[in-house]
């Protein structure tokens, strides 16, 4: 259990293959992954298919479940078998107060492909399975992206701003994508997860944007207003996560290496002012400025809590 003060220290692993060299070991964390990711999407097809042949609400009412298991069951297979390859010090604060059986807007920074493993395995079992707001290209990733599919995420399309004003109709398209899936996350607990920069930070777009904040890129509001806009009243809070890595910013590979152990996530409840669930964003200019607001707000804490969070972790 975690301390009093909400806060717990995990040292994964008994390191059984800590005796090979970080290449082999990445290789072969690579190859159970690969292997747990395709027995579990097996199961996830077929379940996904039934879906697709029987789309009646009782059908769906009973398959949403098992499928939104099956999720969490590969997120908890990836947590094992890390276990053995390696040890990793993630220290986690503000989870004890999340309920499963409710829905959430899950935001986050976003500065690696490692960012995906460290919330799934502090937020598993804690909140519902996160639905990840994706690009359409990504529904063609081989095998994931089915499970994508499988699972409901939605696929946003990227139109340039080119694109935009030649066809102003084209911003409809995220929109109607959100609402559709928003319209079935309705039915089922559910955590609509977005990483609100929409890319993910380096000191090259950090440079480029010069934005106000030390450790951020500008948020993106678009897909976190679509949502809102959809669901926003069912939603029991925002989930603001917060990740840091005093060791630096890891890459996927150096994960599966086990040559990046240290991360710090800090989770808060954000209330969400309801003139955001039931207004509308692109067309009310007043709604618009007080959202950005509202979230540059958010943004503005979030940076903070790096700096203190990367100072602590590097001093201890």
């Amino acid at each position: 259990m975690p301390p009093a003060g909400g806060a717990w220290s995990k040292l994964w692993g008994t390191y059984m293959l800590g005796f090979l060299p970080p290449f082999v070991r990445g290789v072969l964390c690579f190859l159970v992954l690969t292997v747990n990711t395709l027995f579990w999407c097996l199961l996830l097809f077929i379940l996904a298919l039934c879906k697709a042949v029987l789309p009646l609400p009782a059908v769906l009412a009973r398959l949403d479940p098992l499928i939104n298991r099956i999720a969490s069951a590969w997120t908890r297979c990836n947590s094992l078998w890390m276990r053995f390859a390696h040890r990793f010090d993630w220290k986690v604060e503000g989870v004890d107060s999340l309920r499963y059986n409710d829905w959430y807007l899950v935001s986050c920074n976003h500065q690696s492909w490692v960012d995906i493993f460290v919330l799934q395995e502090a937020l598993n079992g804690r909140i519902p399975v996160l639905k990840f707001f994706l690009k359409a290209e990504l529904i063609y990733v081989p095998v994931i992206g089915l499970a994508w599919w499988a699972l409901d995420f939605p696929f946003m399309k990227r139109h340039s701003r080119a694109d935009l004003r030649k066809n102003p109709n084209l911003r409809n398209d995220d929109r109607d994508a959100a609402r559709r899936a928003c319209a079935k996350f309705a039915k089922t607990p559910t955590s609509v997860m977005n990483f609100v920069e929409g890319t993910r930070f380096t000191a090259e777009k950090h440079a480029v944007q010069a934005p106000p904040y030390q450790h951020l890129l500008k948020p993106k509001a678009g897909a976190m207003a679509m949502a809102l806009n959809a669901m926003g009243s069912q939603f029991h809070s925002m989930v603001d996560a917060t990740i840091a890595y005093p060791d630096g910013i890891p890459t996927f590979w150096q994960y599966l290496c086990g040559q990046s152990t240290r991360a710090v996530l800090k989770v808060r409840q954000v209330d969400i002012p309801q003139e955001f669930c039931s207004g509308d964003y692109e067309n009310d200019r007043v709604l618009r400025k007080s959202f950005h607001r509202w979230l540059d707000a958010i943004w503005q804490q979030k940076d903070a809590d790096l700096v203190a969070m990367l100072g602590a972790a590097r001093r201890a």
